[in-house]
């Protein structure tokens, strides 16, 4: 993964002023997700690294499962964002963003560590300019803990 300290995220380049709590740098309490492309062409996915805080515990000394929700879903964003700059499908007029969640569908593997941190792997496995799919994976230790599908479609604003 690339040296946060010498690249913008993807979040940082292409929406840095959106106050979203999973992965807006502009949130100052949000958890500030920063996803990068891998590859050269960025079709191979995106990734990230995220470490847990203490506030994040489910109870049970694991990682709450809202908390992973969040980040997969908004990792899943980065993945469509970088997506929709590479083909052209800017935020039509009115929209803040491309693109909008319509759905998640998380599946809870085995538990995710409170304390250590984790990686984030999203693929765009499908795309046209009114939806886009991705596949979002949670992994530590080499395991996947939670994987989700995520159902994006174009924001259209209406009057």
């Amino acid at each position: 993964m690339p040296d946060p300290s010498s690249e913008l995220s993807i979040q940082e380049r292409l929406y840095p002023d959106l106050p979203c709590f999973g992965c807006g740098q502009a949130n100052d309490k949000g958890l500030r997700l920063r996803s990068y492309p891998l590859g050269e062409a960025a079709v191979d996915g995106v990734t990230a690294s995220f470490t847990p805080w203490p506030e994040h515990d489910n109870g049970l000394g694991y990682l709450n499962g809202g908390i992973i929700g969040t980040v997969l879903d908004c990792h899943s964003a980065a993945a469509v964002m970088l997506e929709a700059e590479r083909r052209g499908w800017p935020p039509l007029p009115g929209a803040d963003l491309s693109y909008v969640t319509a759905g998640l569908e998380v599946r809870y593997l085995r538990p995710a560590p409170l304390h250590d941190t984790v990686e984030l792997f999203a693929t765009v496995t499908d795309a046209d300019e009114p939806q886009m799919t991705v596949e979002v994976e949670l992994r530590f230790d080499g395991k996947v803990r939670a994987q989700a599908t995520a159902l994006w479609k174009r924001w259209r604003p209406r009057p």
